[in-house]
């Protein structure tokens, strides 16, 4: 099964509100549903980029109780100091590209959501956002209960809570992505023992390129896969 966050699948959801990063009452939700469908059958679960934050937020939410839905997790490219992240966006080359090209699919799908629900937040403001920062102060953070950026920032990054998380958990991060810092990825000592860290020097944000160009990108999902089923 390939879950959507709220909104990503082609159309809009209908509820006054929409994803975030650290939804793991939703990622919860989705796995349990999952679980009761697979009868008894083990599951295994990945997520990438916000969905692996998500995931491992949940891992972290569940403890002990995660063992009963899923055999083991794994997260790749997931923005896991969210703090971090969002300064890396806002600056430089990313500030110029990818933030502008983030703004120009999540303006439009919020405005849609005002549509649906008049008074859910302030058009101008969302309108006049220029970053990830401003974006997520007007939508994201209030909408999803957090007072602002920066208590939503802190709340849902996985990074802090690494410790907690009872069942085996890859956390995949190449050390050159450009939307997570290197200096952001958690070290040995901040993760718990049934937490494996992957951190290559190469790979970028969900690509890790392998052979010579043009290469191909099957390695890490093969990787990914392997450790995930070697823990059926």
């Amino acid at each position: 099964a390939v879950p959507h966050f709220r909104g990503c699948s082609g159309e809009i959801n209908l509820a006054p509100r929409a994803y975030h990063s650290g939804d793991h009452e939703e990622v919860g939700w989705i796995l349990r549903r999952l679980a009761d469908r697979a009868a008894g059958r083990p599951l295994l679960a990945a997520g990438v980029s916000l969905g692996g934050n998500a995931l491992l937020r949940w891992a972290e939410e569940a403890g002990e109780s995660a063992a009963g839905v899923v055999k083991a997790v794994a997260s790749v490219s997931a923005p896991l100091d969210l703090a971090a992240g969002g300064a890396a966006i806002g600056r430089g080359f990313n500030r110029l590209v990818y933030t502008r090209m983030f703004l120009a699919t999540m303006k439009p799908k919020a405005l849609a959501k005002l549509a649906q629900h008049p008074g859910l937040f302030d058009a101008e403001r969302l309108r006049a956002a220029h970053d990830l920062h401003a974006f997520d102060n007007v939508f994201t953070a209030p909408l999803h209960g957090f007072r602002n950026t920066e208590d939503y920032w802190a709340r849902a990054s996985a990074k802090p809570h690494l410790r907690a998380i009872r069942v085996p958990a890859l956390v995949v991060n190449a050390r050159n992505d450009p939307f997570v810092p290197g200096s952001s990825l958690p070290a040995p000592h901040e993760v718990g023992s049934r937490v494996t860290l992957w951190q290559p020097l190469h790979g970028g944000h969900v690509g890790f390129p392998w052979g010579r160009p043009p290469g191909h990108v099957r390695t890490m999902p093969e990787a990914v896969g392997a450790w995930l089923r070697a823990h059926l």
